[in-house]
């Protein structure tokens, strides 16, 4: 599997582990504190290739995720179920654990931010789902990031996930009916 795009991942082990999955050029930023000069090469591959963001799916990673696509507008997303990118023996979590299958499985998912997406989910829907505050709340996010392949969110930040990446009202009532079924088994 070739990705024309330049994934944009955290650090060396990542493009380590991307490469055993994919043919693909990363950019690295080693570390959250994304400097100028990274920037400058993203937007760079922006322009020529296209971006796609893919980093670890923990608070540093949505930090740099942000911070990436903020600065340069336009970039694709891939994300990682956390289970996917635990460590085996130790404590951690990254793109360098993951299986070649699930980052595969996560680059054949990406999703492109648009800004002018109208959405008919609206906030009482997260509520009637269980989805903000609440007892099973987190655990609920948790799944339907996975279900829908958009990666983990707080409560607070999960409506702008689900109209940034442009989520269908039916795709989100599919997923959460899925979601509740699979509590009741």
């Amino acid at each position: 599997m070739r990705i024309k795009e330049v994934i944009v991942v955290e650090g060396r082990d990542d493009t380590v582990n991307i490469k055993r999955a994919v043919e693909a050029d990363t950019i690295e930023t080693n570390g959250s504190a994304v400097n100028e000069d990274t920037i400058t090469k993203i937007r760079h591959a922006q322009e020529k290739r296209g971006v796609i963001i893919f980093t670890d799916p923990d608070s540093p990673g949505e930090r740099i995720r942000t911070i990436v696509s903020q600065s340069v507008p336009g970039c694709k997303h891939a994300f990682l179920p956390k289970e996917q990118a635990l460590a085996k023996h130790s404590k951690g979590v990254g793109v360098e654990h993951a299986t070649p299958e699930d980052i595969r499985e996560a680059l054949k998912n990406v999703y492109s931010v648009t800004d002018t997406y109208e959405t008919t989910i609206e906030q009482a829907d997260l509520v009637r789902y269980g989805l903000l505050g609440g007892k099973g709340a987190k655990a609920r996010r948790e799944q339907l990031g996975i279900k829908l392949k958009i990666g983990y969110t707080n409560g607070k930040q999960l409506y702008k996930r689900l109209v940034m990446f442009q989520i269908t009202r039916e795709e989100f009532i599919a997923a959460m009916e899925v979601i509740i079924q699979e509590e009741e088994e």
